[in-house]
């Protein structure tokens, strides 16, 4: 029996509104990032559609807002206030210039739309296209101001036909040990399917009940597996995900999938009423862990990893 042949990865660095882009390509698949705008995923498609709502563009992004695919490091979400402490070490973040949500809270951490990204390899192969880049916030001021831990961030990207995996590294380059509480916030949509149509699905977990300022009350509520329509709801959750890490968007035929792996044990689910987008977010830590002092910890000289990835059929 006949088989087709591999369709070779490509890489290609073009612009996208002027801006130096990195594109991944494999088969039908391609995935473009922004290095310059916090290595900001900019563009997902498959088979010519568009996977991913980029609203407001790299001018956007460079302000701190979140679209496409931002990083949200060090912490993602938010913080219950604008002080946490570490160990023995106190940080004060009342003065700083952060990304503040409506109520004053420090949101999204600090590398949306930061430049300071170094490409370290792409790699175009049979069947696969990658890239790794890496961050020494070690020897940025203002990330050390905010976080003093000194640290190297380093996020790979590999394209294989219908699939994206994203994984990201902490390493503790300093003497200090490193909180973790990175995350993702990917804006997904399905391409040429309105709201109405879509269904969001979800294993079974638990959710972290808010309080109004979106910071987890300690009361949890376990939910089961569930399928449900989109039309006519809104999320803004916080869950505590089992040994099941799928989550699903689908309609009709076209269905988008991402897992997190076991180093994502939280995910944020985040659609307005109305947004054409629905993001699926993987948490390495509760909203909050900071300040609370629960988020996983890295020793000097040791790594932290985690990866999800985004399948597409």
């Amino acid at each position: 029996m006949a088989t087709e042949p591999v369709a070779d990865g490509s890489v290609v660095v073009s612009t996208i509104d002027d801006i130096a882009a990195v594109t991944l390509s494999a088969g039908q698949t391609v995935f473009s990032v922004l290095p310059e705008v916090g290595l900001v995923g900019a563009s997902l498609t498959h088979k010519g559609r568009e996977y991913l709502d980029f609203h407001g563009g790299p001018v956007a992004a460079r302000e701190g807002h979140t679209a496409g695919v931002p990083l949200l490091a060090p912490w993602a979400n938010r913080l219950a206030g604008s002080s946490y402490r570490v160990g023995s070490k106190s940080v004060d973040l009342e003065n700083l210039s952060l990304h503040r949500d409506a109520n004053g809270l420090p949101i999204h951490g600090l590398f949306v739309g930061r430049s300071g990204w170094e490409l370290v390899s792409v790699k175009g192969q049979p069947g696969s296209a990658s890239m790794v880049a890496a961050f020494n916030a070690a020897a940025d001021e203002d990330v050390m101001a905010a976080f003093p831990f000194p640290h190297e961030l380093t996020v790979g990207f590999t394209v294989t036909p219908g699939r994206l995996m994203v994984s990201t590294t902490v390493t503790a380059t300093g003497r200090r040990t490193v909180p973790v509480s990175f995350g993702w916030h990917p804006y997904f949509r399905l391409p040429d399917v309105d709201r109405g149509r879509v269904r969001l699905g979800m294993p079974s977990r638990t959710r972290l009940v808010l309080d109004g300022r979106g910071i987890p009350t300690g009361e949890e509520r376990a939910e089961s597996a569930s399928i449900v329509k989109l039309a006519g709801t809104e999320y803004d959750n916080a869950y505590r995900l089992g040994r099941d890490r799928q989550l699903l968007l689908a309609s009709g035929r076209r269905r988008l999938t991402v897992v997190f792996d076991r180093n994502y044990p939280y995910a944020q689910i985040y659609s307005p009423a109305g947004a054409d987008f629905i993001a699926l977010e993987p948490m390495t830590a509760p909203t909050n862990a900071l300040c609370q002092g629960t988020t996983p910890m890295v020793a000097p000289g040791e790594r932290f990893t985690a990866r999800f990835v985004v399948s597409l059929t």
